[in-house]
């Protein structure tokens, strides 16, 4: 998933923000006695743990976004706060785990009552709903409603945006039509409903993350006769214990209890607060001044707090801040077809050549911006390994310049090189970090330029495989996390040559390895995920070992926690932010 919202600013306010969290630290904040307001739970109370754990209910649960839900239509969405928000009116076969951390990535049953049954050749899933599922209206909610749900996901001209995993599975050959083309009984038939309580599907091949993206909202139930086809985003029907009251999109939403949803079905929704009313202001030093004062209790966007808010947040009320980790790597990309990077060692000598911690250090440093990164995978990627073959961690990030000159002569290169890299100028802090990189690498002969560029333009310009080489780039600058946590779901648009596209590419690196699409197809097929990790071990060693990625720094975000606010945990399933549909409120 690339960072589609701009991430945070951290430049010359970031050293207040290091030097107060140090503080914070030093002073034992984070047990709730620092010198803060007193009102929060204390610093990083939410990191891997629960924050003012309450079975209370009742009250108001108020967000502020600076951008609204990408869709409301769970079929359509694809930002990660959207599906974190869905889980408060969509329902799945399965999700994730309402746990802190690393534990909230476990899969557990949502709508069926265990997951799935796998035949023993691994292309068979069949679920038993629970019982006592119902919509908002009080209907029965079954098996043929999950089914229509995820056929929407054919309807491509009407149902956009979403994404494409089970519609690849189930139909590699794209032969369905949808259910609004489609005028035969059966539908889509690698899904059979034999009775309103069973769901069977039928993959043409292996695939071990399938689960995985059935716990997408793209796996949500939908009413058939409840949907408005393009129009439904503007009024989903619940099927969660929360349903809409108002909607007006860029402006506000508010959902209020469905008293039709029966406790009783649903083992991960708590339900705490009576209400959840959400803003949308694009006013983001605004928005972290009105979280402060009160009049929110958490953002609904979860991207972290301005460069002002953030100073203010840690110095002033600190008991109410967490430094989250997310599931997010900043990388640069070293593409292949662009000399002299289609030779190993000149690539090996920007990894040596680099200064990590430097690069750490512009970004506002370990506390604020997040570790120095060693492994291709984030941590919470099962596949996440300590191999540190060019020493970096070892070096606590500093560079070897004579390894890198070492590199340099085995490239045919012993006085350097030039190579022009690209950052997005309306992504905070990444022109900084490139303009650092230069600095760094010129020290040792590499001559890099920067070319400044418009995210938005990021899929047409950096995008695309023929401008990069019209354009002469050899690095590109940017960030990634998962879609779903695992391997698949975070590492094959980066890596795998038949995910090079013309338009849309992620694969910046210009990757051509069959024997890395090879452990993609091998993994992929496992349905052990243990497995399938170790693979992707592999993977990411042999990524690392050809310098054909270079991955610098695993993101943190300094992220307001409402004093009111209670069962507040960050999730590595929702790439570090709180677990919304956990969320309770004191009064």
């Amino acid at each position: 998933m690339p960072t589609l919202p701009p991430k945070r600013r951290l430049a010359a306010g970031a050293a207040l923000v290091v030097a107060a969290l140090v503080t914070t630290t030093a002073c034992g904040g984070g047990d709730g006695d620092g010198d803060g307001d007193g009102k929060g739970a204390g610093y990083n109370a939410a990191l891997n743990k629960v924050a003012n754990a309450s079975k209370k209910a009742g009250g108001t649960l108020r967000m502020v976004g600076k951008q609204d839900l990408d869709s409301a239509d769970p079929q359509r969405a694809y930002y990660g706060m959207s599906w974190d928000f869905m889980r408060f009116y969509t329902r799945q076969l399965v999700s994730y785990d309402t746990k802190p951390g690393k534990a909230g990535t476990k899969l557990v049953p949502d709508l069926a009552t265990s997951t799935a049954k796998i035949s023993d050749d691994g292309k068979t899933y069949t679920y038993t709903l629970r019982d006592g599922l119902t919509w908002e209206d009080g209907s029965k909610l079954t098996s043929k409603d999950v089914k229509y749900g995820i056929e929407r996901l054919w309807a491509t001209e009407t149902i956009t945006g979403g994404p494409g995993y089970i519609r690849q599975t189930l139909d590699p050959k794209g032969e369905y039509k949808g259910p609004y083309k489609d005028s035969s009984p059966d539908g889509l038939k690698a899904i059979e409903t034999p009775d309103d309580k069973t769901i069977t599907f039928k993959l043409p091949k292996r695939n071990g993350d399938f689960e995985q993206f059935l716990a997408m909202p793209a796996g949500s139930a939908v009413k058939k006769s409840k949907d408005t086809k393009a129009k439904y985003t503007q009024r989903p029907f619940s099927s969660g214990p929360y349903k809409f009251s108002e909607y007006k999109a860029g402006k506000k939403i508010v959902l209020v209890r469905n008293d039709k949803w029966k406790k009783a079905s649903d083992p991960i929704r708590p339900a705490l607060p009576d209400k959840i009313d959400v803003t949308i202001s694009a006013n983001l030093e605004e928005n972290d001044k009105r979280l402060m004062a009160g009049d929110y209790d958490v953002d609904l966007n979860g991207t972290g707090m301005t460069q002002s808010g953030r100073v203010t947040a840690v110095q002033k009320h600190k008991d109410s801040v967490d430094n989250m980790h997310t599931s997010f790597v900043r990388y640069v990309a070293l593409i292949h077809t662009a000399k002299p990077f289609d030779n190993v060692h000149c690539r090996k000598a920007v990894f040596y050549g680099t200064d990590f911690a430097g690069l750490q250090q512009t970004r506002g440093g370990a506390l604020a911006a997040g570790e120095i990164a060693n492994s291709t995978l984030p941590k919470a990627v099962p596949g996440y390994s300590d191999y540190d073959p060019y020493g970096i961690v070892e070096r606590k990030g500093k560079p070897d310049a004579a390894k890198a000159k070492e590199e340099l002569k085995k490239c045919g290169k012993p006085d350097g090189f030039s190579a022009k890299i690209t950052a997005r100028n309306n992504n905070p802090g990444e022109v900084d970090t490139a303009e650092a990189l230069q600095a760094q690498l010129k020290k040792v002969g590499i001559n890099v330029s920067v070319e400044q560029l418009d995210g938005a333009d990021s899929a047409s310009i950096t995008g695309s495989p023929s401008v990069v080489k019209k354009r002469g780039y050899s690095m590109q600058m940017s960030g990634w996390g998962p879609d779903f946590p695992t391997g698949q779901g975070y590492a094959q648009p980066l890596f795998d040559s038949r995910f090079l596209n013309e338009n849309g590419n992620y694969n910046e690196s210009q990757i051509k390895d069959p024997k890395i699409d090879k452990m993609f197809d091998d993994a992929i097929a496992e349905t052990d995920p243990a497995k399938a990790a170790e693979i992707y071990k592999k993977l990411d060693k042999r990524i690392l070992d050809q310098a054909d990625w270079m991955p610098f720094l695993y993101e943190k975000n300094i992220t307001w926690r409402g004093p009111r606010l209670t069962n507040a945990y960050m999730s590595d399933a929702y790439n570090g932010r709180y677990d919304y549909v956990a969320l309770g409120v004191k009064e």
